[in-house]
């Protein structure tokens, strides 16, 4: 199965281990991942509140050179992910701004492509069962809660994703792995995205809520697919409430028994390896 690949800046940066997760995964369920050549920033996480004709030019160029590549697309980061979507969404909505993109960009959009993030490769293209097929080590003892935030999910008609209101597929894969995932009503709320550098204050109260209601459900730790997420819910929270926060794909990685976890894991703020340790994971 071929898939174009669209890392971003974040999974260049801050978000490394994301990235190398994702393809390490990626390689074992026989996914290949072909980067997309000369791909430039989305425009994520503020392009849009500057000025909307960008928004949809930057990531418009990008899906031009994808197009011809493969007919999906993996974007692991939920905030490019929303932009690709987004952007796909108005050009086909609007013809002339459709004209006035190819402008700017120099190109000719042709829809078709298919924008997807790995959740969805991994539940749909990929299955339960070849995942099942796959597990060396079940993740048991790890309690976790999924998290999918704003990004993925809404605006719905947009995203087109899943239940905007009550997520699964995160659950699906994480039970498959053998891990008790707990129910909790915050899969989707907001951790405070970008404002965590203007707004330090509410994202620390969002953060907080969301750990405290981790807890309560019954967690060990919290999973998502995010960068921004990760980055709010790995630093942001207080001292007493902080619990392990894992990418995903980490996880899958974990009970394939594929190499590069550990490494990782030193990259988190919280240090999730007392916890996998304790648990005979790691």
């Amino acid at each position: 199965m071929k898939v174009s690949y669209y890392p971003g800046c974040s999974l260049h940066g801050t978000a490394k281990e994301y990235d190398q997760s994702v393809k390490t995964v990626s390689r074992a369920l026989g996914v290949e991942l072909k980067e997309i050549e000369d791909w430039s920033c989305c425009g994520a996480t503020s392009g849009h509140a500057t000025n909307f004709k960008l928004s949809v030019a930057l990531p418009a160029r990008n899906l031009m050179i994808a197009k011809g590549e493969a007919k999906e697309m993996m974007v692991p980061c939920a905030a490019c992910f929303n932009r690709f979507k987004s952007a796909q969404y108005h050009l086909r909505h609007d013809e002339a701004l459709k004209k006035e993109v190819e402008e700017i960009v120099g190109q000719k959009y042709t829809p078709g492509l298919d924008v997807k993030s790995p959740i969805d490769i991994l539940y749909n293209d990929i299955g339960l069962d070849a995942l099942k097929a796959k597990v060396v080590k079940k993740l048991t003892g790890l309690r976790p809660v999924s998290y999918y935030g704003c990004l993925l999910v809404r605006p719905p008609e947009v995203c087109n994703f899943e239940d905007y209101e009550n997520p699964y597929m995160l659950d699906g894969i994480l039970a498959t792995l053998g891990a008790d995932v707990k129910n909790w009503s915050y899969k989707t709320d907001c951790c405070g995205g970008s404002l965590t550098i203007s707004r330090t204050d509410i994202v620390g109260k969002l953060v907080d809520k969301l750990m405290t209601m981790a807890r309560e459900a019954g967690a060990n730790c919290v999973v998502t697919a995010c960068p921004v997420c990760m980055a709010n819910l790995d630093a942001r929270a207080s001292e007493n409430l902080r619990l392990p926060v894992f990418y995903f794909t980490e996880l899958v990685a974990l009970a394939l028994g594929l190499p590069g976890t550990s490494t990782w894991f030193k990259l988190h703020n919280v240090d999730p390896l007392p916890l996998v340790s304790s648990l005979g994971l790691l």
